[in-house]
């Protein structure tokens, strides 16, 4: 991934013919890309959850990042700028796109041939997923987003603030409210599940 990236960033440098007092620019560019490219696929993955619109987003942060390559040499904190665009682009990519879930039937369907893991294991560990992302995405964006931001890219309440641009206590509270929640409709689930039986 970080690879192809990387390529990309070269290709389209090489084809701008940079001036030489731009190389220092360039060079943090790549050093960003080979850094962050994970961090950058991982939260568009999240946003968008499917591997090749979230590869399409990355790519897409990167050449975002090229174009305003100015704006680099006065990032500080250049982790958290990275991932405020990354966020951005997938916002923006995931009001485009419709979500097809036919990436995911084809894992599931590969992890059945090719694991030791029963049909019946296999068919609530994705029922149970499928459950939580519901719920998760049932949840109000103002919680929803540092969610998912704190658990799938296991990222700080502080730079979770950084992103959504707004203060880190702000973010505890919503991250507490949207758990809260969370627990509360799964038990209800739950219960609701095995009460019926």
């Amino acid at each position: 991934m970080s690879e192809e990236l990387r390529v990309v960033a070269e290709q389209v440098i090489v084809s701008q013919a940079i001036p030489a007092a731009q190389v220092d620019t360039d060079d943090k560019l790549e050093l960003a890309v080979r850094e962050h490219a994970r961090l950058v696929y991982r939260i568009a993955y999240s946003v968008l959850r499917n591997h090749h619109d979230a590869e399409d987003a990355t790519q897409e942060t990167f050449l975002r990042v090229l174009r305003y390559r100015r704006a680099l040499d006065g990032v500080q904190e250049q982790k958290t700028w990275l991932a405020r665009v990354a966020w951005r682009t997938a916002i923006e990519r995931r009001r485009k796109v419709n979500e097809i879930a036919f990436d995911e039937m084809a894992v599931s369907i590969a992890q059945l041939r090719s694991s030791e893991i029963s049909a019946d294991q296999l068919l609530l560990s994705g029922e149970m997923r499928r459950v939580l992302q519901t719920l998760i995405a049932a949840l109000p964006g103002n919680l929803r987003d540092p969610l998912t931001l704190s658990t799938v890219e296991e990222m700080t309440p502080a730079d979770i603030a950084a992103v959504l641009g707004m203060n880190e206590a702000a973010v505890r509270s919503r991250l507490f409210r949207a758990r809260q929640i969370l627990r509360d409709k799964l038990t209800a689930f739950l219960e609701g599940k095995h009460g019926a039986e």
